[in-house]
């Protein structure tokens, strides 16, 4: 699967997630390539694809919009709104160690590629904002690596969760550079470990790097 193919997955989650609305207007295409770190043709050829799939319209002086309201979406708005952190947390624990066998399983070379690109996404990335766009991203691709569609819905809903403003208020509160390298290097040895179908080390990671970062968001 090509970088363009896997940002136009990534957009139809959303869409379908609701996260885009219909008749809202996308950010730009440099906006866009900025953001996921690509050039601004690998974000038309995105683009493109969601268009002959139906699911945006671009005006010309306008702009690119959602064209419909996807189907599929798997909760309401008013759940992504009322899900705190610590319920985030909790699910974060039971679902992610639980997913690794099916990634150790499913994972193409393509899947873990991509892996390996948002960890150095994150790794150069100049913002907090933008290192939290590729953290995500990245927890996002290991889910996608699952091929279950109904396992890569469940996780762009986590991702939705994320972009909410108590979540991105204990990121800026808690997330200094020491713990920023600390989780870049605990997203390499995970995805070391996937990459080397190694289940066990993995799962271990997964916990190791989910306990950590609940314990500098919410002090437990």
């Amino acid at each position: 699967m090509s970088l363009s193919d896997h940002l136009c997955e990534t957009w139809r989650q959303r869409l379908q997630s609701g996260q885009w609305r219909q008749g809202e207007r996308l950010p730009t295409e440099r906006e866009l390539a900025d953001t996921h770190g690509v050039s601004r043709t690998t974000v038309r050829k995105a683009l493109a694809q969601l268009k002959e799939q139906g699911l945006i319209e671009q005006t010309v002086g306008s702009g690119t919009y959602v064209a419909q309201a996807p189907e599929g979406g798997v909760a309401s708005p008013g759940t992504v709104r009322h899900t705190s952190p610590a319920d985030l947390m909790e699910a974060r624990l039971a679902l992610e160690p639980a997913l690794v066998d099916l990634v150790i399983r499913n994972a193409s070379r393509d899947d873990l590629q991509r892996m390996a690109h948002c960890c150095e996404q994150a790794e150069q990335a100049q913002t907090l904002e933008a290192f939290e766009h590729w953290d995500a991203e990245l927890h996002q691709a290991i889910a996608e690596a699952a091929h279950n569609p109904f396992v890569a819905s469940v996780f762009q809903l986590m991702t939705e969760v994320r972009s909410q403003g108590e979540w991105g208020q204990l990121k800026k509160r808690s997330v200094t550079p020491e713990r920023r390298l600390a989780y870049q290097r605990e997203h390499r040895a995970l995805v070391e470990a996937l990459s080397d179908r190694d289940a066990e080390r993995a799962r271990a990671l997964t916990l190791e790097h989910l306990v950590h970062v609940r314990r500098n968001l919410l002090g437990v």
